[in-house]
C-alpha cells in the first residue's frame, strides 16, 4: 500500500482528459529509454504499431548504462551452442528459492520461459552481440545463467539497443521529460504531457502507455518513507530515477507491491564508487572489517552483503582476493575501472595487506589461516558459507576498500504476465503497461531476494512482453 501523501502526489500528477484535445498523437508512446522501453519499442514496431519513445535526457542512459549489462536467461540457442545445459524451469528455480518463494512465483515462472525466446529475438532480430558467460556462476545462479555484449558493460548493451531502434526507424524524443499523465475517469490514458529544457510543454496523445522509467531510487523522501535504512547510502543508480511510475499509478489506484525490495552491491570500492567484479568472491575472495575480522557469508548475494558491509564500523570493510580470482573478474567492466582508478591494490605478504586495512598482523593473519583451513574443508564458515570448492588464496593479495550502496529499487507497479498493470481489484487498468524497475521485481520483500541480472531480466522480457500487447490492443481499437 502506498501513503495518502504519495496517492494525494500522484493524483495530482494524473490530469484529466475529459474534452482534451491533442495536436497529434502516437498509437503506442514509452517513456524511457533504457533496456525496457528499447525493447518494448522494438516489439511493439515488430507488431506494426506506431511507435514514439520519450526520454528525459538528452543522450539516452539511465541504470541501464550503468549496470553490469547481463541478462539472465535459461535454454538459450547460445547457451546450446556452447554447450551448457539450462532450462526456463531451471531459472525459474533459482528466481523462486531466491525470493524464498515470497515473490510472485507464477510472474517469476513466466518470465523464466520468456528469457530464452526475449534473449534469441535480441540476437537474431536485431543484432545484439551477446555471448554466455560460462566461466563462473553467480550466488543462486545453478547454472550459467548470463548472455552480455563483449565489453560485459551497460552502457555497450544499451548502444546496441539503441542501434537498433534507430535502424527500426522509431522515433525517439530526448530532452523531454514526462511529468503528467492525461487520463479517462476509468483510468485509460489519453496521452502525457513533457517539458523541454527551456520550459516548454507539449501534450502527446496516445492510445496506449509504457511506463520504462525505473524506480524511485533517487527520490531521498519515498526511500525514507519505504527503505528508511538506505536513504543514506550511496545511490549508484541514475539520477532521474524520481519514481514517477510510482506516483502515477498510485494517481491512478494500481497496485503496488514489494516497496521495500531492492538491488544492492556489497563491494563498491570508496571513494571512487564503482564495484569490483563480483567473481572476486565467486572465486575464493572475503571480506573483513576495520579489525581484520570476517563478518558474513559473502557469497550469499551481492545485494544483501551491502547492508551487511554498511553495518561494520564507519560502513566500511576491505575485499581480498587473489590473482586467480581476479583473472575471472576482470572480465567485468567496473573492474576494470576500478582497477585503472586504483581503488585496487596488490600486498605481497600477509603483513602488507593488514597495512593496508589498519588492523593487527595476529588477527588478520588468523582470519587467512582460517579460510585456508575452510578451503581444505577442515573447518566450518560460522556464516555457513563453503569455501571447498574452490583453492585457498596465495600471495601476493589483492584488497580494496569498499562499502554498501543502492543500485535500484524492486517494488513497484503491479503487472500481468503481459506487463499490463493491474488495479488495486486485480484487474488491468485499460491501456496502461510498465516494466522494468517501474515493475514490481521479482526479489520478494527485501534485499535477499534479488537473484543476480533480474533487474535487466525483467526490463528486457517485461518490454518485450509489454510492446507486443500494447501493440495488440491498439491494432484491435483500430480494428473497432
Amino acid at each position: 500500500m502506498v501513503s495518502e501523501d504519495l496517492a494525494k502526489s500522484g493524483r495530482d500528477a494524473v490530469l484529466d482528459a475529459t474534452g482534451k484535445s491533442f495536436e497529434y498523437s502516437i498509437p503506442v508512446v514509452i517513456i524511457g529509454a533504457g533496456a525496457c522501453g528499447c525493447t518494448a519499442a522494438l516489439a511493439a514496431h515488430n507488431e506494426g504499431a506506431g511507435v514514439l519513445v520519450i526520454e528525459r535526457d538528452a543522450m539516452p542512459r539511465g541504470n541501464t548504462a550503468l549496470s553490469g549489462g547481463q541478462i539472465p536467461a535459461g535454454g538459450t540457442q547460445l547457451q546450446s551452442a556452447a554447450g551448457i545445459d539450462d532450462a526456463p524451469e531451471i531459472l525459474a528455480a533459482d528466481l523462486i528459492a531466491k525470493a524464498k518463494s515470497q515473490c510472485d512465483v507464477e510472474q517469476a515462472r513466466q518470465i523464466a520461459k520468456e528469457a530464452a525466446r526475449t534473449v534469441d529475438w535480441l540476437v537474431s532480430h536485431h543484432g545484439l552481440p551477446l555471448s554466455c558467460i560460462s566461466n563462473f556462476v553467480y550466488p543462486g545462479h545453478s547454472r550459467p545463467h548470463m548472455h552480455a555484449t563483449p565489453g560485459r558493460f551497460g552502457a555497450e548493451l544499451l548502444d546496441g539497443l539503441l542501434a537498433a531502434v534507430q535502424a527500426a526507424g522509431i522515433d525517439l524524443l530526448c530532452s523531454a521529460q514526462a511529468t503528467h499523465l492525461f487520463a479517462q475517469s476509468d483510468g485509460r490514458i489519453a496521452g502525457v504531457r513533457v517539458c523541454r529544457p527551456d520550459g516548454s510543454i507539449e501534450d502527446i496523445g496516445c492510445e496506449a502507455l509504457i511506463l520504462a522509467c525505473n524506480g524511485y531510487g533517487a527520490n531521498t523522501g519515498l526511500l525514507r518513507e519505504f527503505i528508511p535504512d538506505m536513504a543514506d547510502a550511496a545511490y549508484l543508480g541514475h539520477a532521474g530515477n524520481q519514481g514517477d511510475a510510482l506516483l502515477w499509478g498510485a494517481g491512478l489506484g494500481a497496485s503496488v507491491m514489494d516497496l521495500g525490495a531492492f538491488q544492492g552491491h556489497g563491494a563498491v570500492c570508496t571513494p571512487h564508487m564503482v564495484q569490483i567484479g563480483w567473481p572476486v568472491f565467486t572465486e575464493g575472495g572475503f571480506q573483513v572489517n576495520a579489525s581484520g575480522q570476517r563478518f558474513s557469508n559473502e557469497n550469499a548475494g551481492y545485494s544483501e552483503q551491502a547492508r551487511k558491509v554498511l553495518a561494520q564500523p564507519d560502513g566500511i570493510a576491505f575485499a581480498i582476493w587473489d590473482e586467480r580470482c581476479d583473472a575471472v573478474a576482470r572480465q567485468m567492466h567496473s573492474h576494470g575501472v576500478a582497477a585503472e582508478l586504483g581503488a585496487i591494490r596488490t600486498c605481497a605478504t600477509a603483513a602488507e595487506l593488514a597495512g593496508f586495512v589498519g588492523c593487527q598482523d595476529r588477527v588478520l593473519n588468523k582470519t587467512l589461516l582460517d579460510v585456508e583451513a575452510m578451503s581444505r574443508g577442515e573447518a566450518n564458515c560460522p556464516w555457513g558459507r563453503d569455501f571447498a570448492a574452490k583453492a585457498a588464496l596465495a600471495p601476493p593479495y589483492y584488497c580494496a576498500k569498499i562499502t554498501g550502496a543502492l543500485f535500484h529499487t524492486q517494488g513497484g507497479l503491479e503487472v500481468d504476465a503481459n506487463g499490463r498493470v493491474l488495479g488495486e481489484s486485480g484487474q488491468p487498468l485499460p491501456n496502461l503497461f510498465a516494466g522494468g524497475g517501474a515493475a514490481r521485481g521479482l526479489s520478494g520483500p527485501a534485499d535477499w531476494g534479488y537473484l543476480s541480472g533480474s533487474g535487466l531480466m525483467m526490463a528486457v522480457n517485461l518490454g518485450r512482453l509489454s510492446g507486443r500487447t500494447a501493440a495488440g490492443l491498439v491494432a484491435g481499437s483500430s480494428d473497432k
